[in-house]
């Protein structure tokens, strides 16, 4: 990305600029502390054209005083935006449908349906196909599914690709890159946007993520690995409670337990390295100690060398209400995440993100694909620690992502594969999203499948913005939604605020019939004020 002369003229942007200018912040937009943080700033590009690169210098924060240039426009102004159309025909982005660029999702959950309609819309794309896919990817008609494609067989998705000319293939969840199928699509010459299984292991083990963290001065819990349950009560004993037991391989988002109490952590050694709850999964575990604050979602898209910050959101992890409970895979998210600064957003690329990719680049291990750093928002020095790092988009943070990226998705994802991310920006939208995560009662302990859902197009026609992405469904022999185990559906809805989106995602909760599910009642409760939860809301 071409960078300005030292003897540019600088220009403080301020929140004053900011409100007379153009419209938005690529990164930074709606953020309510913006007018807190002032940056000495020099022109690449212009106001008019949208682009801004610029060298920060600040000397408000001691841990902010080493940042180098950002991997992509800092800025991105712009003049409007307009509900992204979800039509893919040859009218769409004026190019002839040869130069369109066929893509594979692999995946079934809402995540992968968000990314579908993400890359539907996108005017370099042409047929968009999900494997396996679901029942509502499927009558959306947001992809083309592909049932009968054995994912894990990676000779067949390999077939298939060369088949139908796929020339973009985009890994949705952690598990087949962990299991290599990214390394397998790349030797046959096929663009995989995901991981290889040796960079994968940055979620694959959480030892090793935690071995980085400690060798590249990357802030996160402190922590030991065990694999003896005696050493690791006794190192529990020492430490004390609160504190966190975690399986260092996956576990379906179920792998960390907070402990409130000692007898709580022992039986949690227990349960995984005794018991084997988890499997191999559980054949270590990293007790780590318990952060007090506030959790947010970072998403960075690395094409192994550079890095492009997204958009911010939070994800609401535990069960219950008030973040009580188990933890899930996650009920609900938003975007943006206020808690998110500015000036934390640039203190997590400088110290978080951007050591991990040059980390796993001197490791031989590559990234490209989704970086997702799980932070804490620590409540005691209010900067962030990362607490887990994910080689994929959040679930279901993507789904609020996806709601407001405006970029053309298809081209910025071949850009990470063929390493070509710097100087790519991206465009979103102004509006707030939320999703609020419906599943089958008894999640995350033991959901009962099978139950039938309905009115779900009376539920999308609440307002124009709504959008219900589908987890797993299937169709029964009426040729109604039935549900899986577990989350079953994400109502997403966007809004001009955040209170506008959680309305209507909310009523259009409140129109489908699932008596066989249940959501969260209070998504966005730590960004809204707390008289707006009641016991009746969702």
């Amino acid at each position: 990305m071409g960078m300005a002369s030292t003897a540019a003229s600088s220009l403080l942007v301020s929140q004053e600029l900011f409100r007379r200018s153009y419209g938005s912040i690529g990164l930074g937009s709606s953020i309510p502390s913006f007018s807190s943080f002032k940056l000495s700033c020099r022109f690449s590009g212009s106001w008019k054209s949208g682009l801004v690169a610029a060298p920060i210098k600040r000397n408000s924060n001691p841990h902010l005083k080493n940042a180098r240039y950002w991997t992509s426009s800092i800025f991105s102004c712009a003049t409007g935006t307009s509900e992204p159309s979800m039509s893919t025909d040859s009218s769409h982005g004026g190019g002839a449908a040869a130069e369109r660029v066929v893509v594979l999702v692999i995946g079934e959950g809402a995540r992968e349906h968000a990314l579908c309609c993400a890359l539907r819309r996108s005017p370099s794309s042409g047929a968009v196909f999900c494997a396996p896919g679901n029942a509502g990817i499927s009558k959306a008609g947001d992809a083309t599914c592909v049932s009968d494609l054995n994912i894990a067989d990676t000779s067949a998705v390999i077939s298939f690709c060369r088949k139908w000319g796929v020339g973009l293939v985009v890994v949705g969840p952690e598990a087949p890159l962990v299991a290599g199928l990214a390394n397998d699509l790349v030797k046959a010459g096929i663009l995989t946007f995901g991981p290889t299984v040796e960079a994968a292991a940055l979620e694959g083990s959480k030892d090793f993520m935690k071995s980085l963290c400690d060798k590249n001065n990357i802030p996160t819990a402190k922590y030991k690995t065990f694999t003896d349950p005696s050493a690791a009560k006794q190192y529990i004993k020492e430490e004390g409670a609160p504190i966190v037991i975690k399986t260092d391989g996956l576990a379906d988002g179920k792998g960390a337990i907070v402990a409130m109490t000692l007898e709580e952590a022992y039986e949690a050694i227990d349960l995984i390295l005794v018991r084997g709850a988890f499997g191999s999964a559980g054949c270590k575990v990293i007790v780590e100690e318990f952060l007090e604050g506030e959790e947010a979602s970072f998403h960075a898209l690395v094409d192994g060398e550079n890095a492009i910050a997204m958009e911010t959101s939070q994800d609401h992890k535990r069960v219950g209400d008030g973040d009580t409970g188990p933890n899930t895979g996650g009920m609900g998210a938003y975007s943006p995440a206020p808690i998110l600064t500015l000036e934390l957003q640039l203190f997590v690329m400088e110290s978080i993100i951007l050591p991990i990719v040059k980390g796993m680049a001197a490791e031989g291990r590559k990234f490209v694909g989704v970086l997702y750093a799980g932070l804490m928002i620590e409540k005691k020095s209010g900067l962030p620690k990362m607490i887990e790092c994910n080689v994929r988009f959040g679930d279901p943070e993507c789904q609020v992502l996806m709601a407001r990226l405006e970029s053309d998705l298809t081209q910025v994802l071949l850009a990470a594969c063929k390493g070509e991310l710097r100087g790519v920006k991206l465009e979103w939208a102004p509006e707030f999203a939320m999703v609020v995560v419906m599943a089958s009662k008894g999640y995350p302990v033991a959901s009962v499948s099978g139950t039938v859902i309905r009115n779900l197009e009376a539920a999308e026609a609440v307002a124009p913005s709504v959008k219900i992405l589908h987890a797993g469904t299937t169709f029964d022999s009426d040729g109604n939604f039935v549900a899986g185990r577990g989350r079953a559906l994400g109502v997403t809805a966007k809004g001009r605020n955040l209170e506008e989106a959680r309305q209507r995602a909310y009523q259009a909760v409140e129109t489908i019939n699932w008596p066989g599910g249940f959501c969260r009642h209070d998504i966005g409760w730590r960004a809204l004020p707390k008289n707006q939860f009641t016991e009746e809301s969702g």
